[in-house]
């Protein structure tokens, strides 16, 4: 239960985070579908689940559940039966001398409040949840995946030995478990790898690689064929390399609204114990992200806006692979993302669907190529186009011209920080007036994880040894001038998996190109020289971003080191 859609599209009225033609066609498009308005407003982006969250706090005037923060203890748990719970878009999360605290999509349903009392005998202490956060906390009732998979085998086995025959083993469901738990985890990225007697499961988790389960050999093949049928690819080509992508639905025993649709691309190499499959699950929490929550200054937000704001020119997203370049573009995308706007991208591979958006899918069998795909959309009038990534000569300077023509472009490229970017072009061969008079603003990041704020603890380090990897000036600035500094380390608990850590966050540099940067550009000056150049004017390194999350204790001085100085 929730609240209903008036009384939702009106709290979002009032508070002008929709306007009223955008309330008719969302109530128009919920009666059409039956899909709740609260569902609607995400998945347009009118809104993010936490600012839903906190302008229905208000408006029911309790507290805001701190839902993914705490650890919920299972005696607390069983209060609410998990069929209730999910009914009722309820879950008990605390309870101490005060009484029984429940997270709750609708504070209103007092019939369920006096009822879980009378079963209780609590006082019931009622805090509001979104039913996105409610059903993502709703999967603590679920076994770990260790456990869940080891029932599923041991009961084919069961099955087996009671029929006197060999059993399948539910491929299906074990394939949907991997899939379903590596969402549930926040995984980015889910490795099956053979090995010589068993496959080894891994998830990649905020950046890093952790092993999570076994699975028999005598089933590797029959999941990786499985995978490939639901990817699309050949399951008779054993000896290549094949790439695909699927569509999975998570929490397929809920209401179709309340599912998450997640995009998966999949890759499957040949290995000497057998295939190789790594799934990237592209959730559509990420597509919720905006620019304010990656970790982007204030100062730095207002470089960007005044980068997008231009109707030409380009906006270059540069990192590594796996530091949000993608993201940070899609993140600008969605608020360029209007009616009268002719947006169109093209991609290797399209990562996020978007609707209102053209997007081109790349395919070099056909000779849909960036630079082939990026002439033909220049004759589409676009408004914006979004290149996936610049990688050679040829679509850097087709991308250049269309910036130069009265389109704005976003794009992204492997450099390792903004100033070297600009280079880069001028190494692809773009003539150096060309590249100073189309590039707008250059962001260059790296992802950081976040320090689990249930557990951090301090402690004090030597500025002496803090020295040997970081400049003085850093350190006098954002921790102090003492021979021993105060910085926050991970501790680790129940709430982070051990792990201290609950999240990832970007640490940026936003090179915007003024005159000056423009005349460096043009006399062709070093990477070196255009990055002084612009600190003198005022940017802030990503090494120096870096420090300042420390300084606030989103991070530990040990993940800057590892990512930075890496």
């Amino acid at each position: 239960m929730m609240a209903s859609n008036e009384v939702f599209t009106q709290v979002l009225l009032d508070k002008g985070i929709i306007n009223k033609s955008q309330a008719e066609e969302i109530q128009v498009e919920s009666r059409a579908k039956g899909t709740p308005v609260y569902y609607l407003v995400l998945e347009r982006q009118l809104a993010t689940d936490e600012q839903i969250a906190k302008i229905m706090s208000d408006f029911y005037q309790v507290p805001l559940a701190p839902l993914g923060k705490i650890n919920i203890r299972e005696e607390v748990l069983k209060t609410v039966p998990e069929m209730v719970a999910r009914a009722k878009l309820a879950i008990p999360f605390a309870r101490d001398k005060e009484g029984l605290k429940i997270a709750i999509a609708n504070p209103k349903d007092l019939e369920f409040i006096e009822f879980i009392h009378k079963k209780t005998g609590d006082r019931i202490l009622v805090h509001y949840a979104t039913p996105k956060q409610i059903d993502e906390t709703l999967r603590v009732y679920q076994k770990e995946i260790k456990t869940a998979l080891k029932k599923i085998l041991s009961e084919a086995r069961a099955e087996a030995k009671k029929l006197g025959r060999k059993v399948e083993v539910p491929i299906i469901k074990i394939v949907d478990m991997l899939l379903s738990y590596g969402n549930q985890n926040r995984a980015s990225d889910v490795h099956i790898e053979p090995k010589e007697e068993e496959s080894l499961v891994r998830f990649r988790i905020q950046g890093l690689l952790h092993d999570v389960t076994t699975l028999p050999k005598d089933i590797h093949e029959e999941v990786v064929t499985r995978i490939k049928v639901l990817a699309s690819l050949r399951t008779d080509e054993h000896h290549t390399a094949q790439d695909g992508k699927l569509t999975f639905r998570t929490g397929l025993e809920l209401p179709k609204e309340r599912q998450e649709k997640m995009d998966v691309r999949v890759s499957i190499i040949p290995t000497t114990h057998g295939e190789k499959v790594v799934m990237r699950l592209l959730s559509a929490r990420v597509r919720q992200y905006s620019l304010e929550v990656m970790g982007f200054s204030e100062g730095d937000l207002k470089k960007i806006k005044k980068a997008y704001s231009k109707p030409y020119g380009m906006i270059i997203a540069s990192g590594p692979t796996g530091s949000g370049k993608t993201t940070t573009m899609y993140a600008v995308l969605k608020l360029l993302n209007k009616r009268d706007v002719n947006i169109t991208t093209i991609e290797d591979p399209v990562e996020y669907d978007m609707g209102g958006v053209n997007q081109i899918q790349i395919n070099p069998k056909t000779g849909l190529t960036f630079a082939n795909g990026l002439r033909s959309i220049v004759r589409q009038d676009p408004d914006l186009i979004l290149v996936g990534e610049i990688r050679d000569s040829e679509t850097a300077s087709i991308a250049v011209n269309a910036a130069m023509t009265g389109h704005l472009v976003l794009s992204t490229t492997h450099a390792n920080d903004a100033a070297t970017t600009l280079v880069r072009l001028l190494d692809m061969g773009v003539e150096p007036f060309l590249v100073s008079s189309s590039v707008n603003v250059v962001v260059a990041q790296r992802l950081l994880r976040v320090l689990c704020t249930q557990c951090r603890k301090q402690k004090e380090v030597s500025t002496v040894e803090l020295r040997k990897n970081f400049p003085a000036e850093y350190i006098q600035k954002h921790l102090g001038k003492g021979a021993k500094v105060k910085v926050w380390f991970a501790e680790g608990c129940s709430v982070c998996q051990n792990t201290g850590y609950i999240d990832r966050i970007g640490i940026h540099e936003v090179l915007l190109v003024d005159d000056d940067i423009r005349a460096a550009v043009i006399e062709r000056k070093s990477a070196e020289s255009i990055r002084n150049l612009a600190v003198a004017q005022g940017m802030v390194t990503m090494l120096e971003d870096g420090f300042i999350k420390v300084a606030k204790g989103v991070t530990t001085i040990e993940e800057l080191m590892r990512v930075v100085k890496e």
